[in-house]
């Protein structure tokens, strides 16, 4: 797709005002309460699966910004342990919920607000992730794209496509509906094993084209081990899951999940689709919060 074919998705992906002018929680609108309900139905064995990242005080390429974590006195004798963090949820280190205004595209975020107008020194006034504090409660479905290609992992240069997740929706024998979470596996952890840590600036991920594909199955939650190819080849639009998926679409993303498990465990019960529950912190104003998800099966 060029530049023009690209910002042309700004329409096409279009959510604006859809659920109202004052709303605030995009793609999450698509999980019903049935849909929660029916949701609750795939926890048949009671097993758990956590795909969050454990989070890290040391500084490397991908943890610029790693955890501040303090030990605080309380007494001598101590009666309690006590201690306080500060963290920046987003990044490539923290498993994290995106809030829809953590992104803007030509001055503006989702459901057509001014930058200038969501924007303030006390946060976000408007789709913070503070909107989203009733939580996730919906199908996940994984897409495993690694395996659909028959490859232990993709490389750093690879792109998905939306041939792609038609391929790794067929293998997984499921149809991806309104209201899904999709998890989308290129097999970064066992690349990172072999290849030791990726490089932030040259990453796998997907192509503009898989946008209608995320919009027409109204698609809840966007999540994987990857987001858009980096770096992208659009000048226009050079993060399109980002600038088109929350500024036009409100698509919540779960980012920098930890998939190893997951998928492992999806292999062995023979199943692609789970219970995913998560929640942010309930911070007014937030650009995001770090999460634990888990996959219930």
């Amino acid at each position: 797709m060029d530049d023009r074919e690209i910002v042309a998705l700004f329409e096409r992906c279009s959510n604006r005002g859809r659920w109202g002018e004052d709303d605030e929680l995009g793609t999450l609108n698509y999980i019903t309460d049935e849909k929660r309900r029916q949701a609750g139905t795939l926890v048949r064995l009671g097993r758990s699966v956590s795909i969050g990242r454990d989070l890290s005080t040391q500084a490397d390429r991908l943890n610029v910004d790693p955890l501040r974590h303090r030990m605080l006195f309380d007494q001598d004798p101590p009666v309690s342990a006590l201690d306080s963090f500060e963290l920046a949820p987003h990044g490539f280190a923290v498993t994290h919920l995106d809030a829809v205004s953590h992104v803007f595209w030509r001055g503006n975020s989702y459901n057509g607000r001014s930058a200038r107008d969501v924007l303030h020194a006390r946060g976000l006034l408007a789709g913070s992730v503070h909107a989203q504090r009733e939580g996730i409660f919906t199908r996940g479905v994984l897409l495993d794209v690694a395996a659909a290609r028959a490859v232990p992992y993709l490389q750093p240069t690879d792109t998905v496509t939306a041939a792609d997740l038609d391929a790794a929706e067929r293998l997984s024998g499921l149809r991806v509906e309104s209201g899904d979470a999709v998890f989308v596996h290129v097999g970064l952890e066992r690349r990172e094993t072999e290849q030791g840590p990726e490089d932030p600036s040259v990453r796998a991920g997907l192509d503009a084209g898989c946008l209608p594909w995320l919009h027409e199955r109204e698609v809840a939650v966007y999540s994987g081990d990857c987001v858009e190819t980096t770096p992208f080849h659009s000048d226009a639009v050079p993060l399109p899951l980002h600038q088109i998926g929350l500024v036009a679409m409100g698509l919540v993303l779960l980012d920098c999940p930890r998939l190893a498990g997951l998928v492992a465990t999806c292999a062995e019960l023979g199943r692609h689709d789970f219970l995913l529950t998560a929640a942010p912190l309930r911070i007014p104003g937030g650009t995001g919060s770090p999460v634990n998800p888990l996959c219930l099966f």
